[in-house]
């Protein structure tokens, strides 16, 4: 048995996680070992937040889905309607089981994958009008991270954090049987994509990172800290959407029926209250970063994009707060797979509600 590709650091302070790879002579075996690994991390490290991929030794590729599994898919998904349809896949955190949700678009049937995920505050609806344009040419899959939308709240919300959602996509890609995947990320979703894309044997084929580096901009940070989490409640949902619009406006300008496609979807009615659909602890471990900590989460997300093997394209708006013109060059010259388009008169982020940057998209994962 051998580990490599092992990153081990803190999502929160107290909190440390690891992901990694093992190899292992037969995947029977897999059960036994993976059990043993993680009551060692956690007795002796400490360690509790685990994710590992196992490999069988001498097996480069992926294996491919058994043709039972993938029938049965194509079954039961056909019954449904293709055209943003709902779905569930069981995860598990440290802190007990949940569910993740996630909106589909398109023909299960299609071997060309396109996952698209949200930002830290967002869902997956914000891809609603990408994925219909796209998915005459892909199975376009646009999850709702847990503690968002309608997936399940964690009940520790330390466990908000990248490696947990990058096991989560992981358990997304299992259920799904596929061996390949295109990926969009924005913000958040493109850093979870990183981790992802570095992983040895991954599923991903073609990645574009909107608006995101290994670097975040501290100015970007305080943007976000100061809405993320704090209580926003109206009576009247048109008050509700204009106040989220004027939170969104560095995504640029867009139409009220544009505004509405992106935003509506980010509000709910409760206790005759319009409220923001996300776990507002989603805000508590990004609220407890210091600046040690901060300091290796960058590093090691420098690690992942350079271990980072397939087509790049990294998308930045020309007026970010949160990705430097400087980190895109040094992304760029430290990823020979990496290039870059700016998107004039946007900030964080470019939404992809228009034509002209959907295209962007269309091109790019042909």
């Amino acid at each position: 048995m051998t580990v490599h590709d092992l990153h081990v650091w803190e999502m929160s302070p107290g909190h440390p996680a690891l992901i990694g790879h093992v190899e292992v002579k037969q995947m029977k075996q897999w059960p036994r070992i993976l059990e043993k690994i993680s009551a060692m991390l956690r007795e002796t490290h400490g360690i509790d937040h685990i994710t590992l991929q196992p490999e069988e030794a001498g097996k480069q590729e992926l294996e491919a889905v058994p043709a039972q599994v993938e029938k049965a898919r194509h079954t039961a998904l056909l019954t449904k309607e293709h055209h943003g349809h709902t779905e569930y896949v069981s995860c598990t955190s440290p802190a007990g089981p949940h569910r993740m949700a996630y909106h589909a678009w398109g023909d299960p049937r299609n071997p060309s994958i396109l996952y698209c995920v949200h930002g830290l505050s967002r869902r997956g609806s914000d891809f609603r009008v990408m994925a219909e344009a796209l998915c005459d040419r892909h199975y376009v899959v646009c999850p709702d991270i847990v503690g968002r939308g309608d997936s399940d709240y964690l009940a520790n919300p330390m466990f908000y954090a990248v490696p947990q959602y990058v096991s989560d996509m992981v358990n997304l890609t299992q259920q799904l049987g596929v061996a390949q995947v295109n990926w969009f990320g924005t913000s958040m979703g493109g850093l979870i994509g990183m981790v992802y894309a570095a992983m040895p044997s991954n599923s991903v084929r073609r990645l574009i990172l909107n608006d995101v580096g290994p670097r975040i901009e501290p100015a970007a940070l305080i943007r976000l800290a100061s809405y993320v989490g704090k209580p926003f409640s109206y009576t009247n949902r048109h008050i509700a959407l204009e106040k989220l619009n004027s939170i969104c406006a560095p995504f640029g300008k867009h139409t009220d029926s544009e505004w509405e496609s992106l935003n509506g979807p980010m509000l709910v009615q409760k206790n005759e209250q319009w409220i923001l659909h996300y776990d507002p602890a989603i805000s508590v471990p990004f609220g407890s970063v210091t600046p040690a900590i901060a300091k290796a989460g960058e590093l090691a997300m420098w690690q992942s994009f350079q271990k980072i093997t397939c087509p790049i394209l990294i998308v930045r708006g020309a007026e970010s707060d949160l990705l430097s013109r400087q980190t895109v060059a040094e992304m760029c010259a430290q990823n020979p797979h990496a290039t870059s388009i700016e998107i004039a008169e946007t900030g964080h982020a470019p939404a992809f509600i228009k034509a002209e940057q959907i295209d962007i998209a269309r091109q790019f994962f042909l």
